[in-house]
This record gives C-alpha cells, structure tokens and sequence, in this order.
C-alpha cells in the first residue's frame, strides 16, 4: 500500500499572449473594432470584457489538466459537464499486477495528522481494503469486481479539458471555502499556477480565495 499526496499538472496551455490575443480579437469582431487592436491592447482589453461580466468571449481558448486526487474528488469534478474526462478505470486496472507495485496507491486526507486517532483508523481501513481487495482477485475476481472493496480514497488520474470560462466557473465553485477540503486542496495550487502563467484572466479570483 502507497500513500501519496495529490497533484495537478497542466498538459495543454496557450501561452499567455496569444491566449489574450484570440480573446480580443473574439471580442472585438463583436463590436466590429478590430482596428482598435495593437501589440499591447490584449490585456486591457480582456480586463475590462471580464469586468462587464462578457463571458462568452474567454471560450475561445482551451486548458487541459491532469489531476491526480481521490476518487471522491474526481466524482465531484465529473459533475462539471461543459468538459472532456478521461479517467484511470478501476475496471480495467488490475493493482496486484507489477506496474502497479502490486499494491493500491492511496490519497493522504489533509484533515488529520498521522498521529491522530482518525488517522490511524482510516490507516486500518484502507490496509483492510487492499488484503480484500488482493485476496478477491487471488480468488479469480476480475478487476471490475473486485473493485467494489475499494475506497473513496483510491487514487485516480483523470485528464480534463475545458475552455476557459469553464475554469473559471470551477474555481469559483471549487476554492470555495465551502468546498471539500480535499478538493479545495487540488484546485487552490492549480489557480495559483494559470494565475502566474495566464495574468489577467484569473487575477480576480485568486484575489478573492488567497
């Protein structure tokens, strides 16, 4: 049994200059002021459709992302359905075999120390998980039926592409305080780093959730 940390990684990105510059030129076909545009008129342009609230306008450009997260975070990001998914499938992974260590790989809960009593008892559950689990496919269970003794917190790698405006409204959804923490704790660094790598477009709400 291996216990990880979650993670993000982002796969597909359009770098921050052309992003803005579709995105004006998007906008700017709306208003017929495509005569407006020069080399520095993107950023200011953006700023301000986003200030009236011209969402539409930022769907002109995708962002692809890799999570890795418990499957009870993953099924909370699925509910976003203006996205594509592609998901590691419990039915057809096989974690006794060799590329999978032959053990399951588990999500670290942030809400308890190791030296909690909680902790020790998810510890106890997850252990109790993986011998089921193991035990199941030695008993000639295929991966598909064996996976019902798997946990919620099973780690998962799902890929998932959505345009901006999308991302935008996962954000405002997901770093929440009133979101999962688990899910809070994937996406919190995943807006900190398209924040850094694309200004403008999500300076509003990293300002509003750090």
């Amino acid at each position: 049994m291996r216990i990880i940390s979650p993670s993000h990684e982002i796969l597909d990105l359009p770098d921050s200059e052309s992003a803005l510059r579709r995105i004006e030129l998007a906008g700017r076909t709306c208003y017929k002021s495509e005569d407006r545009i020069t080399a520095n008129s993107a950023k200011e342009f953006v700023a301000r459709i986003l200030d009236q609230g011209h969402f539409s306008v930022i769907e002109h450009a995708n962002i692809t992302v890799r999570f890795i997260c418990d499957r009870g975070v993953s099924h909370e990001l699925v509910r976003h359905r203006l996205a594509s998914y592609s998901q590691e499938s419990t039915r057809y992974a096989n974690y006794s075999e060799a590329n999978f260590g032959s053990e399951i790989t588990l999500i670290k809960p942030l809400f308890w120390s190791e030296d909690s009593r909680q902790y020790k008892e998810w510890l106890k559950a997850m252990e109790n998980a993986e011998k089921a689990y193991m035990k199941l496919i030695r008993m000639g269970a295929n991966p598909e039926q064996a996976r019902s003794v798997l946990p919620h917190s099973l780690k998962t790698e799902i890929v998932m592409t959505c345009n901006i405006r999308e991302w935008r409204h996962v954000f405002n959804l997901r770093c929440s305080p009133s979101a999962h923490p688990q899910m809070r704790e994937v996406m919190l660094p995943l807006l900190r780093d398209l924040r850094d790598k694309l200004p403008v477009i999500f300076d509003d709400i990293y300002e509003k959730y750090n």
